[in-house]
């Protein structure tokens, strides 16, 4: 039963803090906080979680260690580039409209502590690219997308379905959309995305 509700408690602290690091950031968040938002004091937090860093790097996990398998199973099955475009955008775009956090969440962390990328990568799911590269590669050779490098693809791939998410205050203000019309512009993106992207590369 202890077990249980140290379970609860632990789940309960970690959705209190998505929600804070999500308006706050990671250093305009308290630990103070987060503990009014979990409904606990701050000692019970302090209990859980020594520090403000190891509680953010917990969600970020928590939230990645579900991205991250999907991403690597498109990235690593039998299915053609374009395929995989187009499933790799729709599941990202997807992943990331139930949790608009974690782009910035990334881009902060990387930006404040650029060997975060370490821990990442010990994620035993962290998406591995070398079949994509040596696919890429094969379909350039066989004639069946024009000549492109993996890395540049992957980058193009990747810039497209991100941007949206980490710069959507600015380009909401220039697009001059509510959030009803901007969430329904990212909608599209799940086709829009992999069909510019997919006629970029057709011969």
């Amino acid at each position: 039963m202890k077990k249980k509700k140290d379970e609860n408690t632990e789940v309960q602290i970690l959705e209190a803090a998505k929600r804070i690091f999500q308006t706050k950031g990671m250093d305009g968040a308290r630990m103070q906080e987060i503990a009014n938002e979990a409904g606990i004091n701050k000692a019970m937090l302090h209990y859980y979680y020594r520090s403000k860093q190891l509680l953010f790097e917990a969600v970020f996990k928590n939230a990645f260690s579900l991205l991250a398998p999907q991403l690597n199973t498109i990235l690593n099955d039998d299915s053609s580039i374009e395929e995989k475009i187009r499933k790799f955008s729709s599941n990202y775009i997807s992943f990331i409209e139930k949790h608009p956090y974690l782009p910035n969440f990334i881009i902060q962390e990387l930006n404040r502590n650029p060997g975060f990328i370490f821990k990442m990568e010990e994620n035993k799911s962290f998406p591995n690219l070398e079949k994509f590269k040596k696919q890429v590669d094969d379909e350039v050779d066989k004639g069946f997308i024009k000549k492109i490098s993996a890395p540049q693809l992957f980058i193009n791939i990747m810039s497209l379905n991100v941007f949206p998410f980490v710069a959507k205050p600015l380009l909401q203000n220039l697009i001059k959309v509510s959030d009803e019309e901007y969430q329904k512009i990212v909608e599209e993106r799940k086709t829009e995305v992999a069909n510019f992207i997919i006629n970029s590369i057709k011969i």
